[in-house]
């Protein structure tokens, strides 16, 4: 039946192709289909289809020639089954944007003070004149208004900033959104061809090819699989892996990760149709057009899914209790977000809170103090009586006080610090981008700074990846280099063809080189690659046996994984027998081999001492020459023995013949020693995993630079790796890790189990005083756990899954050691950076705050005035930030050790810079302040009127002290005591022109900025006057660099960090569906500082806008790579 009407199926797709013909499957009908599981899905599709060849021929598509690729055939089934896309929300309207922006409390108490301001400076009752602190001209009573008008025009102005630097960024975001659709591609047939296209194209009706690490992208039903596992967790909860084949699960679904094996599926649900785009959709993450009976009968169906399950999950409890016991401590760390490993944010945490109650309780102070002096200068000193005429003007200026206290917390308040950390990390991820780091979690660029073990791979990261058979041993000889083919038995040539045609995926090829004279493209796994290769050095065509025995041909296969070490093919034959080619591991095939193949074609018996014979004169030899060695093999199964048992693994991949073993090579990459020895003089250990033998690991470490001569460290197998970790009962003993880990450089012939093992063996350990950082590289699906575990996973952007990306924070796009090295050099400069900024605003913070309140104190009024202020806040932050956050690294940084997670952000060499420049701005501004009229020779600005308008004297002490900031900037630039602080300057163009332009805005608002911001024009003479008092910090910081450390040792450090830098579970709860955590707005969330956030939103936007265009590096790329269905908003 179901060959009846698939071969009308060619009929039907040209009717199709006129839009006669509708599909003989409903939308709805697959929708349902597709929510089956396990032999009910079986038994569905034999009741209404017959067989899979049926639901083919009902969706007009051949299951080995795939769709026609026709145009108007592929548009036809988007427009009835739907895109392979998830439409995104709606985004925010420009006055939400707004709205929000004005949901900063700093920013509304400014608000709220300046419209009193602005409402009280309009009255005016006779005879006030003594209560407004002096006698006041007509001008200066017009004047009132500006003060108040000029910080709500501030305001203002922040708020249309935010809003449209939000918009833009969701603009960004959105094309980006389309870009990354663009990039993620998968392998399918269409008109007999094998093809990638696009995600966003798949149709209903394509005939995708899955394979190991795959990430699904869309639902479908197997055609044919070979040994086929699939990690349904991300929708099921179940951490099993489900075996899918024709006899009991034929379902895939989007979103559910190839665990093993490979195979063919019809596409049958795309975008929001399928399994992951109904939940997202049931998430209001997409919009769907279902019916709200549908939508409701969706989620009545999910409740009841959820709830077989915790009953479940509850009965699977009470049965492995123990087992949880044991395992939940770390279950639970895994749980944490990324986030929380970030050492750096939980000590910029407990730092901003520390500064900022020292900013509330001076602020308050100020404000206390100016009220008192007020009530005792007015009601006392002068005896002015009390009168409700004049209550407005006591009001203004409680309005006035109040903004100076306001205006002293937003700079003393460190609002800055989590947007350093941003700018900095997002302008390294960035510029990393560049140096094949693609960034998927912000902080896995800073924790990288930190690094003090790098656990590598050997294949492709510390080698090139191009593996070519160069040696082999073939039917009792040893062949040096390649053999001809005549010097090799024919029986024996077309078996070792077959073999290798059949038993290597199928995607995997040799392609013509892209340019004339270059060398031959390897498609596909590399170690297959080498040995189609060799197919072709012997003159034979491996395409040509493939031709043969097509895919769909292949009886059975028993695919490579870190368990099996090898790959088995059964071939049907026409007199019922069957026969298997392996391919493996060689000291693991040669196990189950019983003969080998001689020169005359015969098989021997290969006894235990042969073996010993040929492991010793060719497996070592070739090993020792970093050689990875394979064994190719065959088994024949007679017709009269009967059906084997296929599912007797163990039975089957015996009594194997040896047809010969080859040496492959994969040269050490020519840049990898030089970047090990860098590591090794940053303080980083390097430790090699791989799955190779011990020979050729330990072959490969030395010629890498792992491994010195002499050297004291050891290299062992996983095998012996675990016996020495076990105990009697066969726990897992830290004390026994903690016993080989230090010494240990190479881990040979290792599971992704045992690199998990060493990973958290290390992380947990406490021999040493400093707990140890971490980073893995890892490429296949296994290497998920250990790089999650891990402080830094990185995958292979090349070799790697989807699946071992998606575990991933940073994904090396060259599969390259050496790009590791530039990310810890990063890493370290992010640390640097922050360190610079830290320097450069406490000096601020501490002068800005002890002037404000000195000058409350003496003259009753700020010499910085709100308007100023601000100005003087964002020079602090934003622009400071983004000066000081984005200097490009140098090599200096890989010349010491990590700084150790411990090491605090403000050393006493960085203390001695601040409280250094900090006692010569305040010295040259309070100077200028109370002796600064006689110098100048003008009038005083000290015990002015309420209104009074702008003067000099107070116009000079801001100008100088903005300058010395300017300055001050350059010094920050060293913190470790260095005297040239202009080295390197002009190799960051962004710190010349934020300090360059810094200087013009500058001289804008004194020569042109009038009463808004409370300056007047100033001469020449003064200009120069300022400039050399800015000028002289470059000055005094020599003299502070010239006072040794060590005399100051009463000097303390600040920003240790907290001793517990773990969210807590409940507090994850409430936030789980936000991306990110951000550690400050924790701590506001616990109401230690409500005030803390300040002018954050307006820096961070401003700065992601200037920072962050439409990159591949950009922080929004690589928050979304992995996954098909991460890109929804």
């Amino acid at each position: 039946m179901a060959n009846n009407s698939f071969r009308g199926s060619k009929h039907g797709r040209r009717g199709e192709a006129n839009h006669e013909v509708e599909f003989s499957c409903s939308l709805q009908e697959l929708r349902s289909l597709m929510e089956l599981r396990g032999a009910e899905s079986v038994t569905r599709i034999q009741e209404c289809y017959g067989d899979v060849n049926g639901l083919c021929a009902r969706l007009r598509t051949s299951p080995v020639e795939g769709l026609d690729g026709n145009s108007e055939d592929i548009d036809r089934r988007q427009e009835v089954f739907g895109q392979n896309l998830i439409p995104p929300k709606k985004p925010k309207t420009f006055v939400q944007l707004v709205w929000e922006a004005l949901q900063d409390v700093t920013l509304i108490i400014l608000e709220v003070a300046a419209i009193i301001s602005l409402g009280l400076s309009f009255y005016r009752p006779p005879d006030c004149g003594r209560a407004a602190g002096g006698v006041e001209d007509e001008g200066e009573a017009e004047a009132g208004w500006i003060e108040g008008a000029a910080i709500l025009l501030s305001v203002v102005c922040v708020v249309l900033v935010t809003a449209f630097n939000d918009w833009s960024k969701e603009k960004q975001f959105r094309g980006l959104q389309s870009r990354i659709e663009q990039e993620q591609k998968f392998t399918v047939v269409r008109g007999g061809q094998v093809i990638q296209i696009k995600v966003s194209e798949i149709v209903v009706g394509d005939i995708a090819q899955v394979k190991y690490g795959d990430l699904l992208p869309a639902d479908g039903v197997l055609i044919q699989g070979n040994d086929l596992k699939i990690d349904e967790s991300s929708l099921t909860g179940e951490s099993d892996h489900v075996k899918k084949s024709l006899d009991k699960d034929l379902m895939l679904l989007s979103g559910t990760h190839v665990m093993e094996g490979s195979g063919k599926m019809v596409v049958t649900a795309v975008g929001v149709n399928s399994q992951t785009g109904i939940i997202f959709t049931l998430l209001g993450a997409g919009e769907d057009a279902d019916s709200d009976e549908e939508k409701a009968e969706k989620e009545k169906r999910k409740k009841e899914k959820e709830r077989k399950k915790e009953e479940r999950k509850k009965k699977e409890k009470k049965d492995k209790k123990s087992k949880l016991r044991d395992d939940e401590p770390d279950k639970k760390k895994q749980k944490l977000p990324k986030k929380e490993k970030s050492v750096l944010q939980g000590k910029l945490t407990k730092l901003a809170v520390q500064i900022g109650k020292a900013g509330l309780f001076m602020s308050a102070l100020v404000v206390l103090i100016l009220i008192i002096r007020f009530l005792i200068d007015t009601f006392w000193i002068q005896g002015v009586p009390w009168t409700s005429e004049c209550t407005p003007i006591y009001v203004q200026f409680l309005v006035k006080f109040f903004i100076i206290g306001v205006t002293v917390l937003v700079v003393a308040v460190p609002e800055g610090l989590p947007l350093a950390v941003t700018i900095s990390l997002a302008y390294s991820v960035k510029k990393m981008m560049k140096d094949n780091n693609l960034v998927r979690h912000l902080d896995a660029c800073e924790t990288m700074g930190n690094a003090t073990a790098i656990c590598s791979d050997k294949t492709g990261t510390l080698t090139m990846n191009r593996m070519t058979v160069v040696q082999a041993h073939i039917a009792g000889r040893y062949y040096k280099k390649v053999p001809e083919p005549d010097l090799i038995p024919a029986k024996i040539l077309d078996l070792l063809v077959q073999g290798i045609g059949v038993n290597c995926a199928y995607t995997t090829k040799i392609m013509p080189p892209e340019k004339e004279g270059g060398l031959a493209r390897q498609v596909g796994n590399k170690t297959e690659c080498a040995l189609l290769g060799l197919s072709l050095d012997l003159h034979r065509d491996y395409q040509t046996v493939r031709n043969e025995y097509p895919e769909e041909r292949l009886f059975k296969v028993y695919t490579f994984n870190s368990v099996r070490k090898s790959m088995s093919t059964v071939l049907r034959n026409h007199d019922g027998s069957y026969r298997m080619f392996s391919k493996g591991a060689s000291e693991i095939l040669l196990r189950k081999c019983c003969k080998i193949l001689l020169a005359s074609g015969e098989a021997k018996v290969f006894k235990p001492r042969d073996r010993e014979d040929l492991v010793k004169n060719v497996i070592e030899p070739m090993a020792g020459e970093g050689l990875r060695t394979i064994c190719l093999a065959y088994r024949d199964f007679p017709a009269s023995e009967g059906e084997p048992e296929w599912d007797n693994e163990a039975h089957i991949l015996t009594g194997l013949t040896c047809i010969g073993v080859v040496g492959i090579e994969d040269p050490v990459r020519p840049e990898v020693p030089d970047a090990i020895r860098k590591c090794q003089r940053a303080g980083i250990t390097v430790r090699m995993v791989t799955g190779d033998n011990i020979n050729t690991a330990r072959a490969i470490a030395i010629k890498c630079g792992i491994l010195q001569p002499g050297d004291d460290f050891l290299c062992m197998e996983g095998k012996e790796f675990n016996r020495r970790i076990h105990n009697e009962l066969g726990e897992i003993e830290q004390e026994r890790i903690d016993k080989i880990w230090p010494k240990l450089r190479v881990l040979a012939r290792s599971s992704p189990t045992d690199k998990h093992t060493l990973v958290k063996g290390i992380i947990d350990s406490t021999v040493l005083e400093q707990r140890q950082v971490v980073a893995v590289t890892g490429d296949g699906t296994n290497d998920g756990p250990a790089l999650k575990k891990a402080d830094v996973g990185f995958a292979m952007g090349i070799a790697g899954t989807d699946v071992a990306k998606e575990a991933s924070d940073i994904i090396l796009t060259d599969d390259n050691f050496s790009s590791i090295v530039k990310a810890v050099m990063w890493g370290r400069n992010v640390y640097d950076s922050i360190s610079k900024f830290l320097q450069f605003q406490l000096t601020v913070n501490v002068v800005a705050v002890i002037v404000a309140f000195t000058g409350a104190c003496i003259t009753q009024d700020s010499p910085l005035k709100a308007v100023q202020m601000l100005w003087v806040n964002l020079i602090m932050d934003t622009f400071a930030s983004l000066a000081l956050a984005t200097e490009p690294p140098t090599e200096a940084l890989l010349l010491r050790n990590p700084y150790g997670r411990k090491k605090p952000l403000i050393s006493r060499t960085m203390m001695k810079n601040i409280l250094g420049h900090g006692v010569y701005q305040l010295t040259t501004i309070f100077t200028l302040l109370f002796v600064g009229e006689k110098i100048f020779d003008i009038d005083s600005g000290r015990d002015a009127p309420l209104h009074a308008p702008p003067s000099e004297h107070y116009t000079i002490v801001f100008n100088t002290f903005v300058l010395m900031q300017i300055f001050n900037e350059l010094n920050a630039r060293k913190i470790h005591g260095e005297r040239n602080v202009f080295e390197g300057v002009f190799n960051n163009p962004i710190f010349c022109s934020i300090v360059f332009g810094t200087l013009l805005i500058q001289i804008v608002i004194v020569q042109f900025g009038g009463k808004p911001f409370s300056c007047v024009r100033l001469s020449p003479e003064q200009w120069l006057w300022c400039l050399f008092f800015g000028i002289g910090s470059l000055l005094w910081g020599q003299l502070v660099s010239s006072v040794p450390t060590s005399w100051l040792r009463f000097l303390k450090t600040a920003g240790h960090g907290t001793q517990q830098e773990e969210i807590p579970e409940e507090e994850l709860e409430e936030m789980k569906d936000l991306d990110e955590i951000d550690h400050a707005e924790m701590e506001l969330r616990r109401g230690h500082v409500l005030w803390c956030r300040g002018l954050n939103r307006i820096q961070t936007q401003v700065c992601f806008h200037l920072q962050i265009q439409v990159s591949p590096g950009s922080y929004w790329v690589v928050t979304t790579l992995g996954s098909q269905y991460d890109y929804v908003l």
